[in-house]
């Protein structure tokens, strides 16, 4: 009888291929950009040149009269780090409706581990700083994962991982972005401005008209309508970068059909912006906003102080052990006990890989750092967990997935191999030890392994072939 569950991580229609491709491509070069700037951030900051570096950070400008009168730092938290969420907005709204978290059984899957892996790092957050007398207030910082960080380390690990692996990482990241949005939205918001709010709202209600009823297109109108809503929703005491998700939740992912049924477009209006405005988030807001962020101390006295105290432990063991125990938990749960099963493709320790991965918690857990803690020494204190609990979750993945990559590539290679150059794989053909001598050789070394799993169970059994003391 076929299997009717849905299969785990399995392989992404073309179109979401193609759309992961090009995911992938840019994420990849933004993540080691993104690295590149954390370095140079630690280095600003561990150096002489901190003083310089604290001063360009600390710089107010803007427009006072206007409520807009930021630092540096906060321009590119408040400010610039919109355009990534804006991107973000977009990825959710296709996800829901066109992509694969549009299907119900397929959406309960990556749903199920996003939640788990934020749960269960909060929980391990609020444990430790409940026993050790901690700030509660940054809960929600081990909860993110950094989505251009995890897939700049998969890329350097290797191509032969299986593409269902980094399909389940965009999409958890996706649905884990989305939760790091709500929670930022509620939690982290206070002092509302009613007026400021409703201005904003009417803002993006003109957005969407303009947008979906008119045939207006040009850049020159929804730019300064965008930096309309960013500025009324700043000032409404909501954070500003809910702004940049709303306006990418409302541009238009369906293509549009002409009378006859059939699509008039090549690209929807989202997945044109989308591909315009992806390089500049991943190549330079995100970067930009590290190069402020991630600038805390890392002497062995800062380090060993920041795992001492409960803010900081707790971050460091939500990112590393939280997010392995919740997604993996949580996928095990979804194959266990839901009609999902996993992969033939795939086996446990992938997914242990990609939940480590997901223990990278960069860009967001900073941007919540800021936003929870107030006194400036717990700030730096878990900032600088974030770095130890992504760096920790970041190695020990790569070792994993690497020792996966070269299986998976040896599998590859006795898949493909032909030796005797007929154009046809060896493994397709009958054993020839003279002509295809590689391929003997694998066969050989498989049955042996076959017979001496044969005689360690025979071994184990008795003469009626049940277990010594078995009834």
């Amino acid at each position: 009888m076929p299997d009717s569950r849905t299969p785990l991580f399995g392989l992404p229609s073309p179109a979401e291929r193609r759309r992961l491709a090009d995911a992938l491509r840019t994420e990849t070069v933004g993540g080691i950009v993104l690295l590149a700037a954390a370095v140079v951030a630690l280095l600003l900051a561990n150096t002489p040149l901190s003083d310089a570096y604290e001063s360009v950070s600390d710089f107010h400008f803007g427009v006072p009269a206007l409520g807009l009168d930021l630092s540096v730092a906060h321009w590119a938290s408040d400010g610039a780090l919109t355009v990534f969420f804006f991107v973000a907005g977009i990825e959710l709204k296709r996800e829901l409706l066109t992509g694969e978290l549009r299907r119900p059984a397929a959406a309960a899957l990556p749903v199920v581990a996003a939640f788990c892996g934020m749960a269960v790092p909060a929980l391990v957050y609020v444990a430790v700083n409940v026993v050790g007398g901690g700030d509660l207030d940054g809960w929600a910082v081990p909860m993110a994962t950094d989505i251009a960080f995890a897939l700049g380390v998969l890329a350097v690990i290797g191509t032969n991982l299986p593409s269902g692996i980094r399909a389940f990482l965009l999409t958890l990241a996706i649905v884990d972005d989305l939760g790091a949005i709500v929670v930022i939205a509620v939690f982290y918001t206070s002092g509302l401005d009613w007026l400021a709010l409703g201005g904003a709202l009417a803002g993006l209600a003109l957005f969407w008209v303009l947008h979906h009823r008119t045939p207006v297109r040009g850049w020159y109108v929804y730019v300064p309508l965008g930096l309309v809503i960013w500025a009324l929703m700043y000032n409404s005491g909501v954070h500003a970068t809910i702004a940049g998700v709303a306006m990418g939740m409302l541009l238009r992912v369906r293509l549009r059909k002409g009378a006859d049924g059939a699509p008039d477009e090549e690209v929807s209006p989202a997945e044109h912006i989308e591909h315009l405005v992806r390089p500049l988030s991943a190549g330079f807001v995100v970067p930009l906003f590290a190069l402020f962020a991630a600038g805390v101390g890392v002497s062995g006295s800062a380090l060993a102080e920041t795992v001492r105290q409960p803010e900081g432990l707790g971050v460091v063991l939500g990112l590393f052990a939280g997010k392995i125990l919740g997604v993996f938990g949580g996928t095990y749960l979804a194959a266990r006990f839901t009609r999902a099963r996993l992969n033939p493709d795939l086996s446990w320790p992938d997914v242990a890989g990609v939940s480590m991965l997901a223990g990278i918690g960069f860009t967001v857990s900073l941007l919540v750092s800021e936003l929870a803690f107030t006194d400036a020494e717990t700030m730096e204190r878990v900032k600088a967990a974030v770095l130890v609990g992504s760096l920790l979750s970041a190695l020990c993945a790569g070792v994993l997935l690497r020792m996966r990559d070269k299986k998976y590539r040896k599998l590859w290679e006795d898949e493909t191999r032909d030796e005797d150059l007929d154009g046809i794989a060896d493994i397709d053909q009958d054993e020839d030890p003279v002509t295809r001598p590689a391929e003997a050789r694998r066969r050989a070394e498989a049955r042996e392994r076959e017979r001496a799993a044969r005689a360690e169970g025979e071994a184990e059994s008795g003469p009626d072939g049940t277990r010594p003391g078995g009834g």
